[in-house]
């Protein structure tokens, strides 16, 4: 079976799935109020995490789609659901402000964003806006909402929900899978099925779905991962690669040029890499790229290495890889709980 189909059949059925809870409350106020904050202390991590995020004391935060979020300070694995004050038990999204506030953002159809002071959690209402700007300080967040186009821009007082234009020439609604600002500080959102997006706090340029990635009459998987390489060329989960112009006008009227490049550089088929699911930038400046069912592979700008990642012997489903405060990698999973990298091989993570 093909990894598009697989992506089809695994991915956009839990996309579709919603856990949340109703209120009353308006914009920016808390719903509900925080209980049993002190979590329950647990020996390991669900088996569906798909977020990962270390926080600037160094604590771990494992999110998952299923069992809300995981605290891990070295010694002690706390896990907090809605029976804390989670808005919901879906994570997407973790982000962390310059007063060590983390916030937690998950599919729910009111727009509620779940804040954490160290002591507390508190479920905020993003107030609708149209006004789009960026600032330096800016937190992004998802907002999985289906169809809805919506993104989370916090300003360090309000959260404002926006929602992203439709490209030019394409009228049908759209996802947005993932955030990513680059090194000159533009933001650029990958969406299902219309391509990628970077807004510089003026404007908006879109390179569509049909230029970005290989499978638009296949599994339609979106753009979920977004990075720039040791030279600033930026990836958008294919093998090719994109260099990206702020004001130079191409004979193509676009502000992109489109190159291949992991191709076959093994010698072998590595079309696994054709859609992988999440990528990093090491600190060596090695970029490393999930696939959902084909493992790990790590490019050095020069040759790709493969990683296997397996339980009694099966390829494991794969989601997303995270680089923490030291350099170390992570693999969240959507069957299988979390991986390390330990310098060989990616081993299964045990508190």
């Amino acid at each position: 079976m093909k990894l598009t189909t697989l992506l089809s059949c695994s991915i956009l059925s839990i996309l579709t799935s919603c856990n949340g809870q109703t209120s009353n409350s308006k914009n920016q106020s808390v719903v509900p109020k925080e209980i049993n904050v002190k979590g329950d202390t647990v020996k390991e991590p669900g088996s569906s995490i798909m977020v990962i995020y270390q926080d600037r004391k160094n604590n771990y935060w494992f999110g998952s789609w299923k069992t809300g979020v995981y605290k891990y300070d070295g010694k002690t694995l706390i896990n907090y659901t809605t029976k804390h004050g989670f808005y919901t038990d879906r994570v997407d999204d973790i982000k962390e402000d310059q007063s060590g506030n983390l916030y937690f953002t998950g599919m729910n159809p009111d727009a509620i964003v779940t804040k954490f002071d160290g002591k507390s959690f508190t479920n905020i209402r993003a107030t609708p806006s149209d006004e789009w700007k960026l600032e330096a300080n800016d937190l992004w967040l998802l907002n999985p909402q289906q169809d809805k186009q919506k993104v989370y821009r916090f300003d360090g007082n309000t959260f404002y929900e926006l929602t992203l234009p439709k490209p030019p020439q394409l009228n049908h609604p759209f996802d947005v899978y993932s955030i990513y600002k680059d090194r000159k500080g533009n933001i650029w959102f990958g969406t299902n099925p219309v391509g990628v997006c970077r807004y510089d706090g003026k404007s908006f340029e879109w390179i569509t779905e049909e230029d970005v990635t290989e499978f638009r009459d296949g599994g339609k998987n979106g753009v979920r991962s977004i990075t720039e390489d040791k030279n600033g060329d930026f990836w958008f989960n294919t093998e090719n690669r994109y260099s990206v112009y702020d004001s130079i006008t191409l004979k193509s009227n676009k502000f992109y040029t489109r190159h291949e490049s992991i191709g076959s550089l093994d010698g072998k088929n590595t079309t696994g890499l054709n859609e992988y699911l999440s990528t990093v930038r090491d600190n060596d400046n090695n970029l490393w790229f999930v696939t959902y069912r084909d493992g790990v592979w790590k490019y050095d700008g020069t040759k790709i290495t493969h990683y296997q990642v397996q339980e009694q012997s099966e390829n494991i489903k794969l989601f997303s890889i995270y680089k923490d405060n030291k350099g170390d990698l992570w693999l969240g999973t959507h069957e299988n709980g979390i991986y390390k990298f330990n310098g060989k091989t990616f081993e299964k993570f045990k508190p």
